[in-house]
């Protein structure tokens, strides 16, 4: 409902044909985005409704926060001092930051309220973050090209398409990226009201880098130096980070599925095909070899596995008692009927 809110102010704001090559051309940083999200998530993906959940409300919900407290700033100072025109500058570094990413982080932060044994840790926090940061930068671009295509033609759509959809498709990511993490390392550390805290902190990062972006643009003399020396050393930070974490959940599934295998559920090689890339790699291609191909019942075993491994993580931190026991039961069970059907 609230998206449906949004297009039609859209349409009303920059007209239909505008908005249809603004939505077109939004298309491609986005597509760019969810790809990253996508390679970045499968190790352990995430449901694809928590992943919708997201996106909506990047895509929607945040925006109209942001539209609706930059109106009633707006309204605000033109009580206080008619005729008087807004701060951009100031507007840049201290409005944005500050309500786009309360916003964003907000989905977030719900995700984990209400989805628990889908958040285990800042892996999944970075993917429902970058998610919703994708959905956000997506209409923000759609209004941006659209007013760049109403106000310059042609020259200055193809100048804010060069400069949002190729420079810096990923900036709404990297910020929002650390209120995702930031989350995630509280759900690692038993979760309740201390994810409160690690939240706020996320969400200072996350301003504070916001600010950053937004001032080196706002007041910088040489952007395209500035671009390379500041916001590409952050993009590659944010890259490295992302490696550590998804290696970090291969090493918990490994550990944890060579625990089943102990008790017996799991051979030794399968814990290797299961819990290492190579392994995995190799298991699919030994299914898709098969006739019929088997692939789509090793990928059930693989994720049903490390869904297993991961239930296994919360519950010997402490984090999830009798649900886990109970996610733990089913997974086993489900684990069973996959390799059974696998080898059948």
């Amino acid at each position: 409902m609230v998206a449906l809110l949004v297009l039609a102010y859209l349409a009303a704001a920059l007209g239909v044909s505008t908005l249809v090559i603004g939505t077109v051309l939004a298309l491609v940083p986005l597509g760019i985005v969810l790809l990253a999200v996508r390679w970045i998530d499968r190790w352990e993906p995430e449901p694809r409704w928590a992943l919708w959940f997201a996106f909506l409300w990047g895509a929607a919900v945040a925006v109209a926060i942001a539209l609706i407290v930059d109106l009633g700033v707006q309204l605000a100072m033109a009580f206080a001092q008619p005729g008087a025109s807004p701060d951009e500058a100031l507007q840049a570094v201290v409005q944005a930051p500050l309500v786009e990413e309360l916003a964003k982080g907000l989905g977030v932060l719900l995700i984990f309220a209400f989805s628990r044994s889908h958040f285990d840790g800042p892996v999944d926090g970075l993917v429902y973050a970058a998610t919703a940061a994708a959905g956000f930068a997506f209409t923000e671009n759609i209004l941006y090209f659209g007013q760049a295509l109403a106000e310059g033609g042609a020259s200055e759509l193809g100048a804010t398409f060069v400069l949002r959809g190729i420079f810096s498709p990923f900036a709404h990511v990297l910020f929002t990226a650390c209120i995702g993490i930031a989350i995630g390392i509280g759900a690692s550390r038993g979760g309740g009201p201390r994810v409160i805290g690690w939240f706020l902190l996320g969400l200072t990062g996350a301003v504070l880098l916001h600010a950053l972006w937004n001032g080196s643009l706002a007041f910088a003399d040489d952007a395209i130096g500035l671009y390379f020396t500041v916001q590409v050393p952050i993009f590659i930070g944010a890259l490295l980070v992302t490696v550590y974490l998804r290696r970090q959940e291969a090493r918990i599934t490994r550990t944890r599925l060579a625990e089943y295998g102990a008790a017996g559920w799991f051979s030794p090689a399968e814990v290797e095909m299961l819990a290492t890339p190579a392994g995995r790699r190799q298991a699919k291609a030994w299914a898709r070899a098969q006739t019929p191909p088997r692939t789509a019942l090793m990928r059930r075993l693989i994720r049903d596995a490390t869904h297993l491994a991961f239930t296994r993580q919360r519950m010997a931190t402490a984090r999830d008692g009798r649900r886990g026991a109970v996610d733990e039961h089913a997974l086993l069970e489900a684990v069973a009927a996959d390799r059974a059907a696998l080898l059948r």
